[in-house]
């Protein structure tokens, strides 16, 4: 990272702070889920639809804004995409009812359903191959760098400003836009292909690549239900199974994220060293003996140290999947294909918050059970997939440029 230009920092830069920011937005929810029901006078498992509502859309984000970000550029269309989703969760914080917050939610989930894939197609195909390991780990770990800025947010001004207050905040990925407009330039290995005139069209990679993209998006339904099965209930468990106060809810989520930030480099980096499939196995592997400690465990003390190290191993192996799925799809769809296929994955596990909620509602809100259930059945799940999948590693990008420019 040290030897990169001062503009594969700022892409760099840029791309981790739209998916940090991006996941902000969506992590505020998960703080004010039972203060909503008490607001619309709903049960929790009501006002969770909104999470499943905004996971069962991204696809269709990811689809549009893939699209465009093939035809008119990676940098464009990321900027087009933070415009959206801040304007969306703005509206949240206006909602008079709950359906009307359903219906912002849901429109924001298409906007942020676009972020994932235009802004790691932008940091892998401008960052050298041989950091692409790291860069991935940094990357996703912008995720719970969202949910870590989420949690800070609320420790400190939820008190104060209430759930709408906390929506407000959401709208401030805005002033990301002057950065990415002044320091970041469009993608090389997007311009070489606009010279050649490269065809971006994806029924013909679907059709020719279905089992590929079939592995690829019952993976991501087992990355998503890994990780959403473990962080979305999570502020809930601490509140009403565990009647924590905001402020220790809070100090648990930062350490929690700030656990999973050093796992995502972590394993992203050592990607590099034994591969993409073992590192990822690894991760998941070592999240099973952590369950009776993150899960079932009693004392703020305990339950914080368990979330710590399970948070550490889920996006651990969440690390190395944004240059895994570049590494994996054909050059001309890593703005679509990656994106859409995650997506899917995450339409198909949106039912997680709600399913969860149901099944601790079922046994006297025993939100610990639901959430090792889920976490450990995909745990498992996830080291079987990625065994029977294909390796990546040493796959060269950056390369692309000057083979196509000669």
């Amino acid at each position: 990272m040290f030897n990169w230009t001062s503009t594969q920092r700022n892409v760099a830069f840029a791309s981790f702070a739209s998916w940090t920011l991006d996941a902000f937005d969506f992590f505020i929810l998960v703080f004010v889920l039972s203060d909503l029901a008490e607001n619309f006078h709903a049960k929790i498992s009501d006002v969770s639809l909104a999470i499943m509502l905004t996971l069962a859309v991204r696809p269709m984000g990811a689809l549009l804004f893939g699209r465009l970000a093939e035809k008119y550029g990676r940098r464009p269309i990321l900027m087009l995409n933070i415009v959206m989703f801040s304007l969306f969760e703005l509206l949240s914080a206006w909602s008079p009812s709950l359906d009307a917050f359903l219906i912002f939610r849901v429109i924001y989930g298409v906007a942020m359903g676009g972020i994932w894939g235009v802004a790691s197609s932008l940091a892998m195909e401008t960052i050298p191959d041989r950091s692409r390991g790291m860069m991935s780990g940094i990357f996703q770990a912008g995720y719970p760098a969202g949910y870590l800025l989420a949690s800070i947010i609320f420790g400190l001004f939820y008190s104060m400003i209430g759930w709408r207050g906390m929506f407000l905040i959401g709208a401030l990925p805005i002033l990301l836009l002057p950065y990415i407009y002044f320091n970041v330039p469009e993608s090389p290995v997007w311009l070489a292909a606009r010279a050649r005139k490269e065809s971006t069209a994806l029924l013909p990679v679907l059709r020719s690549h279905w089992k590929l993209c079939l592995y690829m998006v019952l993976l991501m339904a087992c990355f998503n239900f890994f990780s959403h099965g473990t962080q979305d209930l999570y502020p809930t468990f601490l509140k009403v199974q565990h009647e924590f106060d905001p402020h220790t809810v809070s100090i648990i989520a930062i350490c929690y994220n700030i656990a999973a930030i050093l796992g995502g480099i972590f394993f992203g980096s050592l990607s590099e060293n034994i591969g993409r499939k073992k590192a990822m196995i690894i991760a998941a592997f070592l999240a099973l003996p952590v369950l009776p400690l993150w899960a079932f465990s009693s004392g703020s003390l305990m339950i914080g140290v368990g979330a710590f190290l399970m948070q550490f191993m889920v996006q651990g192996a969440w690390g190395v999947v944004p240059t895994y799925l570049t590494e994996l799809v054909p050059a001309n769809t890593r703005a679509v294909l990656p994106g859409f296929v995650y997506q899917l994955g995450n339409l198909i596990a949106s039912v997680n918050a709600t399913l969860q909620s149901r099944i601790a509602e079922a046994h006297g809100n025993n939100y610990g059970l639901a959430m090792a259930i889920v976490a450990g059945t995909v745990a498992v799940l996830i080291c079987v997939f990625v065994a029977f999948g294909r390796e990546t590693q040493g796959v060269e990008i950056s390369a692309e440029v000057s083979k196509q420019m000669r």
